[in-house]
């Protein structure tokens, strides 16, 4: 009888905690810290990895990056709760021109509360369900060149996955699932005159717009397992288009004495780009070795336009309602993983990976001054019990600098000069639960 109390018990307070992490997930706004802005890394063991973690996913996070591997797991409930602390430290533009045009985006601190689970084997079936954020956003400047098209600029999309495995057979499983995508989105600029003298008369123009979705998407996964040690995956990631609706506001000043403005509905279309990955790994007696690879269409990325309630070409409000190219380019990731079991209690792991940027010079802007990155992570998980797990991982994301000279767009004045400092920084620390 003691047994079983102990037993709900310790159901009750996984439940508690699966319920706050949901509240946190809802509430927590995240920035990208991928090349574009993907965020690949959802998990303990994928921060400490570098993302190379398909193949190779023995915890409760393969629901999200190869379900086809939920079937290899113990068979019992298991639950992976994590918070990840993300810095980003400013980056710095020096603009050719004129110092009076260089500028500094500010520091951030965000936290990531991420949540896998997974279930006992039903027959050959198992299912899965993961709170992730899979692509996010946020950049702030407060100099007056880069604020006119970034003073902030803002995604955060979260992402509820059920999924499910099936075994076809020892050595072949496929796995897939549904994803629900809610996306947020907010946008401020000011153009001011100076340094915009082409504004005069006036003395400034602003913007402000905010707007959110609903969208679904699906996803795909496949394992094959020639031996016990060697497994080869596939995952596919469905691209899902956000169409953000919501306010908008425009003003236009002279002095502190507004000339013109509208407050009206305002939509952005923003595609979240489809991911295929392949990875192969090994496992030579405690050590395992992944190498992979993944490509984000982000060709799909063609254009950044505000939808307004009316038409502002021709109008003082012209460059807030004109489109902005974009023409994104499909990019490359190669990763690879090592994790080393030391033995029942201790695993280490460790990540590289570079990862291109999608955004070319020509239309490079502030609210993403993006470029190629080498991504170093480590890792390591304490095995307290058959049924308790905690882990620490960290990140360092380097992102090398960019000179950029480029025409501008929507009336502004090109960007060019160089980027540099940016990057970020990450700790991960979670909690692995099996019952």
């Amino acid at each position: 009888m003691a047994d079983d109390i102990d037993q709900v018990a310790r159901q009750e307070r996984v439940k508690a905690a699966c319920a706050c992490f949901l509240f946190l997930l809802l509430c927590a706004p995240v920035p990208a810290t991928a090349s574009g802005f993907r965020i690949t890394n959802q998990s303990l063991g994928a921060v400490g990895l570098a993302g190379a973690h398909i193949a190779f996913t023995p915890g409760p996070d393969s629901s999200y990056y190869n379900p086809a591997n939920m079937c290899d797991l113990s068979d019992n409930w298991q639950v992976e709760s994590s918070l990840t602390l993300l810095g980003l430290p400013p980056i710095k533009y020096h603009d050719s021109r004129s110092t009076l045009l260089d500028g500094s985006s500010e520091s951030e601190l965000f936290f990531m509360p991420l949540l896998h689970t997974v279930s006992p084997r039903y027959g050959a079936l198992r299912f899965g369900f993961s709170l992730t954020y899979p692509y996010g956003l946020s950049k702030q400047w407060q100099q007056p060149f880069p604020q006119a098209s970034a003073e902030q600029f803002s995604l955060f999309v979260v992402e509820g996955n059920p999924t499910l495995s099936y075994e076809l057979a020892e050595w072949l499983h496929i796995g897939g699932g549904v994803r629900l995508l809610y996306g947020k989105g907010k946008v401020d600029s000011t153009v001011g005159n100076p340094p915009f003298s082409q504004v005069a008369p006036l003395t400034s123009l602003n913007r402000s717009s905010d707007g959110t979705d609903i969208q679904m998407g699906y996803n795909l996964a496949l394992t094959v397992r020639p031996q016990q040690a060697w497994s080869i995956a596939a995952t596919y990631r469905s691209e899902v288009d956000l169409n953000l609706s919501g306010n908008g506001q425009l003003g236009a000043w002279l002095g502190t004495s507004p000339l013109a403005s509208y407050s009206g509905s305002t939509k952005i279309g923003v595609p979240l780009p489809a991911v295929f990955s392949l990875a192969t790994s090994y496992t030579i007696d405690r050590l395992t070795v992944e190498l992979g690879w993944d490509r984000t269409f982000w060709s799909s990325f063609k254009v950044l336009d505000f939808d307004y309630g009316q038409n502002f070409l021709g109008t003082v409000f012209d460059g807030f309602d004109r489109p902005v190219a974009k023409n994104w380019r499909d990019t490359n990731a190669y990763r690879i993983g090592l994790s080393y079991e030391w033995n029942e209690r201790w695993t280490t792991t460790l990540g590289l990976a570079y990862d291109q940027t999608p955004v070319p010079d020509a239309t490079l802007g502030f609210e993403l001054p993006d470029a190629d990155a080498m991504i170093y992570c480590a890792g390591v998980r304490y095995r307290a019990s058959a049924a308790m797990e905690f882990g620490l991982s960290y990140m360092y994301h380097r992102t090398e600098s960019r000179t950029v000279a480029n025409e501008g767009a929507a009336g502004l004045p090109g960007i060019a000069g160089t980027f540099t400092e940016g990057g970020a920084h990450a700790v991960t620390i979670g909690v692995i639960t099996r019952f």
